[in-house]
Formats: C-alpha cells, sequence, structure tokens
C-alpha cells in the first residue's frame, strides 16, 4: 500500500525514509491558524490541539489519495500553559527562545493516519525538554549560524543539530522532538504488512 506524507517537513520525510518507509510527499493546505484560534478559543488542551491539526492534514490529502495511507503530523510547544507557534522571524525566534531559557516545556508531536477517507491509527508523543540559562550571546551566535532554519520548527530549535547545545536536559520520545512519533507509527506499519515483521 502506499504511504503519503501529508507534510512538506523535511525532518519528517527524512525520518521516515532513513526508516525504510517508501513515502510520497504531498504537502497539506489547511488552515492552521483558523483552527488554532478556534481551538484556543474553546480552551481545548494542547494535546488535542496537536491531534485536531495532524488529522485535518491527513484527511485534506486523503480526499485526493484515498487508496493510500495518508500521514499527517503536527507538533505544540506548551510551557505554563502557553502554546507557541513556529517563529515567523528572527525577532519573533529571539523572543521565544529567551522565553523558554532557563526552563522546562513541553513537546508533543501528533501523528493520524489515514485511509479511505477515515482516521485508522493516531499516537501523541511527548517529550519533556529544559534549556539551560545560555547568555544572550550565545543565543545571537546561534540564531546567525542557523538563519531561516529556526522559523521552520516550533520553539526555533532543531535539536538534532546545533539547537542541542540549548538544552540541558531531555526527557522522553526523541523521534517525537524531531517532529512525529515514529517508533509507534512503524508498529502500525508492520501491522498493516506496509513494512516487514
Amino acid at each position: 500500500m502506499r504511504v503519503v506524507l501529508a507534510s512538506a517537513s523535511e525532518a519528517r520525510a527524512i525520518m521516515l525514509r532513513e526508516a525504510g518507509v517508501a513515502v510520497e510527499i504531498v504537502p497539506a493546505r489547511v488552515d492552521e491558524d483558523a483552527i488554532k484560534e478556534a481551538f484556543r478559543a474553546e480552551n481545548v488542551a494542547p494535546r488535542d490541539l496537536a491531534d485536531a491539526l495532524a488529522e485535518a492534514k491527513a484527511r485534506r490529502v486523503g480526499i485526493s489519495h484515498p487508496d493510500a495511507l495518508v500521514i499527517g503530523a503536527d507538533q505544540v510547544l506548551v510551557t505554563a500553559g502557553k502554546i507557541f507557534d513556529k517563529p515567523r522571524d528572527r525577532a519573533e525566534a529571539r523572543a521565544q527562545l529567551m522565553h523558554l531559557r532557563g526552563g522546562s516545556h513541553e513537546l508533543l508531536s501528533a501523528a493520524v493516519i489515514v485511509s479511505g477517507g477515515a482516521p485508522v491509527w493516531r499516537h501523541i508523543g511527548a517529550a519533556r525538554l529544559t534549556m539551560r540559562a545560555f547568555s544572550e550571546d550565545f543565543l545571537d551566535a546561534y540564531l546567525d549560524a542557523e538563519g531561516d532554519a529556526v522559523l521552520s520548527t516550533v520553539g526555533g530549535y532543531r535539536i538534532e543539530g546545533r539547537g542541542g547545545q540549548l538544552f540541558s536536559r531531555v526527557a522522553g520520545d526523541y523521534f517525537s522532538i524531531l517532529g512525529m512519533p515514529l517508533l509507534e507509527m512503524l508498529g502500525f506499519l508492520r501491522a498493516r504488512k506496509v513494512l516487514m515483521e
């Protein structure tokens, strides 16, 4: 069975391909801001928001690929009840990282798989990350080195790269930090005979 990733995330595509999943990339076009606004207005839990965003992406792409398993994924970063989005520019990335500096936050990664227009699998992975109290000089050097890459990730960091230097402790699922709960997803794909047992 074909597997389609409803995401433009290079990290997610690499993760799946390096795990041996032959995946097609079809970015989903959904109004994430409208979904987030509606869920925030209803004071919905962050994990439910992540799940709803992942499902919306999978369903959107699933319409045009009814014969495939379509993966939707999304992340939500939350600390002290505040949900963070991807930064829009360097100044916003800097402000987010300053807010997160010296404290802990939770990163929730939801994945939903749709087949024939209906969800057939879902999982939310979680990790708790603690940022060290880095200097502002370090932060500016980090932002200079990473450039626009910080704009593609919630929280403004790529832990698999230079962003690893921002942290003093990480607990939870590493793959969820990268963008999706990979091990659980691979288990589902094996159960569906997409991958060998």
